[in-house]
């Protein structure tokens, strides 16, 4: 078993998974659940990152623990999905991204390894923060299932669990930012930091606020999810069978083991 998905709002089951079992892994930074099935003869792990029910709140996920997770089960590959708010009017839901960028614009989140004491101290590259080649095998699925994917795209992420102010969301404009969410950091550089190939899908599902026309809710958010989670499952399932087990891959090259 090298690769997993990591779901975001929406994304809450693999439908097509056989011999299904949940796993309990425990790590350093506390218990993390995992749902272990195989399609195709594959093995693939699973991980519904607000878990099954969306009980687990954005500042609230232990990150470091999902991540260790994966990396004790020997994940190599993780392919994850994320729910965003779009900051451009040209990208309007439904919507596909496939980011290569963030801004980390959380506050209070334990976002490494690399604490120091007993542990290591490391300085992680972050040039390329989404693997180029993990983007590339999403790619060719997309291609595969007729999809349309914007390739390329900045995420800013907020620390939730509230929505963003329109003021803020025109100073997220202006620092370059095409979509907001509050859940891919810091899995993104945790996954780097571990020595994994890490890329995100972004679903699209609202407008920001000051930029949509009605206020944001959750409900919309969630229903915008259900119409395209069908669609973003198959993308990212494409994804999962088409990544090669022993490819070699510079994001390898770093890592806390």
């Amino acid at each position: 078993m090298h690769v997993a998905i990591v779901g975001g709002t929406g994304v809450y089951a693999l439908n097509g998974l056989e011999d299904v079992q949940q796993q309990g892994v425990d790590t350093p930074y506390g218990r993390a659940h995992v749902v272990v099935g195989r399609m195709q003869g594959k093995e693939i792990a699973f991980m519904p990152r607000h878990g099954e029910q969306h009980s687990i709140p954005p500042h609230r996920i232990n990150f470091r623990a999902n991540i260790k997770a994966l990396k004790k089960l020997g994940i190599r590959s993780i392919i994850a999905t994320n729910a965003v708010g779009s900051l451009r009017n040209d990208w309007l839901r439904p919507a596909l991204v496939l980011i290569d960028q963030f801004i980390d614009n959380t506050k209070a989140r334990a976002d490494t390894f690399f604490d120091g004491g007993d542990d290591s101290v490391e300085h992680v590259d972050m040039t390329e923060p989404y693997c180029p080649r993990l983007r590339g095998v999403i790619r060719s699925a997309a291609r595969g299932q007729s999809l349309q994917l914007h390739d390329g795209g900045t995420y800013l992420c907020a620390e939730g669990p509230r929505f963003e102010t329109p003021a803020e969301i025109r100073m997220y404009r202006t620092w370059g930012a095409d979509v907001v969410g509050m859940t891919n950091y810091p899995e993104v550089a945790l996954a780097r930091e571990a020595g994994m190939c890490y890329a995100a899908i972004c679903m699209v599902t609202n407008l920001a606020a000051g930029i949509s026309p009605t206020p944001i809710s959750h409900l919309e958010i969630v229903e915008s999810m259900t119409a395209q989670a069908e669609q973003v499952r198959g993308l990212v399932l494409a994804a999962a069978l088409a990544e090669a087990e022993d490819v070699e891959c510079g994001c390898r090259e770093d890592g806390s083991g």
